[in-house]
């Protein structure tokens, strides 16, 4: 299982966003890994099974789901910056999406 793993859920319409493309980056810009989330709107595949401890970003192409679904959006772009304390745990970082605006926490 990947160390990293996302979910989005639209709560415009309260239901998982599909076909979002995410990019896992490191903090220097490397990029490690990317996907795009499934039918329930996760990717449990993103990126390797370990990451060292340090600095990564989460970057979701929002404005492309958005346009698909023909929805106008303020945030074409969303990127999480998050902190890997602990190459053993596993890390999973939800995204609550709306057009107009976000919210995100550190699930389990």
């Amino acid at each position: 299982m990947s160390q990293i793993t996302t979910h989005v859920l639209d709560a415009a319409v309260g239901g998982p966003a599909r076909g979002v493309g995410v990019a896992l980056t490191a903090a220097g810009g490397a990029e490690i890994a990317s996907g795009v989330t499934d039918e329930a709107g996760r990717i449990s595949d993103l990126g390797p099974d370990r990451l060292e401890e340090g600095e990564y970003r989460l970057t979701f192409a929002t404005g492309k789901y958005f346009a698909r679904t023909g929805r106008a959006t303020f945030y074409p772009v969303v990127s999480i910056d998050f902190s890997v304390a602990d190459d053993g745990q596993h890390y999973h970082v939800p995204l609550l999406l709306s057009p107009f605006a976000y919210s995100t926490y550190r699930g389990n």
